[in-house]
């Protein structure tokens, strides 16, 4: 049986804080029988701290902001020029745990990047996308409530990097961030998510007969 697909939906450039706050407010009040959704977006330049984030992995946040809010992991930035993707899905109608959510996204990011050449593994004690010499390209963060996930993919495409300098990515002291358009991709966010939607699809499940 073919699950329902998703409504995709493209935000633009939205701030955190109120995407955040609509984030919770949908998983909160939906029911069985409402669709999933997945949100494919920017942010303004934020850092965002998990619910059991420790600030010493904030090292000098200058202006930006940091928020603490409700999902997994350690610290990470988010800023224009970076994929923001958040599957609001109803993980046991698509027969999903959280370890095969992680794997569909990491493995959708993957073989968008193969699409361009571009090679790229997961780290399965690390959740994420790197280039095979260790650099990070998409991170990972998300909250489970009553089986739906919220919050989701942080995808680095053509951004300044230099907000990640001030802080710990992930909470690894030492962590080398990269993009695509730093490793031979393109620089075109709207690109990305055009090639990134249908592995999406197809690695959640909604493809399956």
């Amino acid at each position: 049986m073919t699950a329902a697909l998703p409504q995709l939906k493209d935000l633009g450039r939205v701030e955190y804080l109120p995407t955040w706050r609509a984030m919770q407010r949908f998983t909160g009040e939906r029911r069985a029988d409402t669709a999933d959704e997945i949100w494919f977006l920017e942010h303004p330049p934020v850092f965002t701290l998990g619910q059991a984030g420790k600030m010493e992995h904030v090292l000098a946040p200058g202006d930006i902001p940091v928020i603490h809010i409700d999902r997994g992991g350690q610290v990470t930035y988010h800023g224009p020029g970076q994929l923001v993707v958040y599957p609001l899905i109803n993980l046991k109608r698509l027969g999903l745990g959280v370890r095969g959510l992680v794997e569909a996204i990491e493995q959708s990011v993957i073989s968008t990047l193969k699409e361009f050449g571009l090679p790229a593994v997961s780290n399965r004690a690390a959740p994420g996308v790197y280039t095979p010499d260790g650099r990070k390209l998409a991170s990972l963060g998300l909250r489970i409530s009553h089986g739906c996930s919220y919050h989701g993919l942080a995808f680095n495409i053509a951004m300044d990097l230099e907000p990640f300098e001030r802080i710990n990515p992930c909470g690894y002291t030492g962590l080398r961030m990269t993009q695509v358009s730093d490793i031979g991709g393109p620089k075109d966010v709207s690109l990305i998510s055009k090639k990134l939607k249908p592995h999406l699809l197809e690695y959640l499940g909604y493809n399956k007969s």
